[in-house]
């Protein structure tokens, strides 16, 4: 996979070497010289592109027109629409994500202005604080769908409703689905005839409305006085 990053502050620099140690082919678009300099020092030279990622030359120079994804992860929301519009309309780029650093500029980040995935760092931290302090000992893995549903993890305690009971007795809530089970270290495909054992790390993929409906199965009946 080829992916354009345009912004090479803390969260490009890391994309880029996450990405790169995957094996993928990436190209950085910075201009500031202080960050070039950081750069160079983390990424191979062919990683990175001096420059305005805001120029459609500047963007073709990179190879635009060959890149599978784009991420307009700089610091400023109006550069970061400007960028992705030019790669969604000028350009073409199949698969395009927009950073959000302002919250209430969110909603500027649709599909309109070629922005497929919009990443609202603070919105997602707030959800996931708050999420942390409601459900207990509910754990979220990854967030999916600009975070309508989540895949979170939890182990059945053993005063839970569903310990002890195969999937099939189980009335889950709509919109959730157990996708697998580890149970000491082992990991176990989910039928309906699977008897969830006390202790058991149940990952669950589940809408965002019904998190606290699947967690009182798994918790305690009884809520624990700690």
């Amino acid at each position: 996979m080829f992916v354009i990053i345009v912004g090479g502050g803390n969260t490009g620099s890391y994309l880029a070497k996450l990405l790169l140690d995957a094996g993928h082919k990436v190209r950085v678009i910075e201009e500031r010289p202080v960050l070039l300099e950081k750069l160079r020092a983390e990424l191979p030279d062919d990683a990175i592109i001096a420059g305005d990622g805001s120029s459609p030359a500047i963007l073709e120079q990179a190879g635009i027109m060959h890149a599978n994804v784009l991420a307009a992860v700089t610091g400023s929301d109006d550069t970061n629409l400007v960028i992705t519009s030019l790669a969604r309309f000028e350009f073409n780029v199949p698969r395009i994500i927009g950073r959000v650093n302002n919250p209430k500029n969110a909603w500027l980040f649709t599909s309109e202005m070629g922005v497929d995935v919009s990443l609202n760092q603070a919105d997602i931290l707030a959800h996931l604080v708050a999420e942390e302090m409601s459900l207990g000992d509910m754990m979220t893995l990854l967030k999916l769908r600009r975070g309508e549903f989540s895949l979170i993890e939890e182990k059945v305690h053993p005063d839970s409703v569903a310990a002890n009971k195969t999937l099939r007795e189980l009335t889950l809530p709509v919109e959730s689905t157990i996708v697998a089970i580890i149970r000491k270290n082992q990991l176990i495909i989910p039928r309906g005839d699977t008897v969830l054992l006390p202790a058991d790390e149940v990952l669950a993929l589940v809408h965002g409305e019904k998190l606290a409906e699947l967690g009182a199965l798994l918790s305690p009946t009884t809520p624990v006085i700690r």
